[in-house]
């Protein structure tokens, strides 16, 4: 009998959809305070994961959802260096492309 492999599931905190952990982007505040994507899915500090998708960046910046889900306000100008990177990553992947843990490493 073969095993399946257990894939992590993780909700988008805009749209809450639950897709795999692959197919969402994290975004993480740093124990320096700092606010970025995170890529590898490794960074330490608080993470949230959003839907690679700008209209989920911006439903959840426009209900402070992304707010409250770092513990911290984002300023805009790390807001606009999100949505930046995501626009940026999302040129990288192809249509129905998944993420993989190296990507942009």
């Amino acid at each position: 009998m073969t095993r399946t492999r257990h894939l992590p599931q993780r909700s988008c905190v805009a749209c809450r959809q639950v897709r795999a952990k692959s197919e969402l982007v994290r975004v993480v505040r740093t124990p320096q305070g700092e606010v970025r994507l995170d890529t590898t899915g490794k960074l330490a500090g608080r993470g949230a994961y959003i839907c690679p998708d700008l209209r989920c960046l911006e439903q959840a910046v426009k209900q402070g959802k992304l707010n409250r889900a770092l513990a911290k306000p984002l300023s805009a100008e790390m807001v606009e260096m999100v949505r930046r990177s995501l626009a940026e990553d999302a040129t990288a992947l192809r249509p129905g492309e998944k993420r993989t843990a190296n990507a942009g490493a």
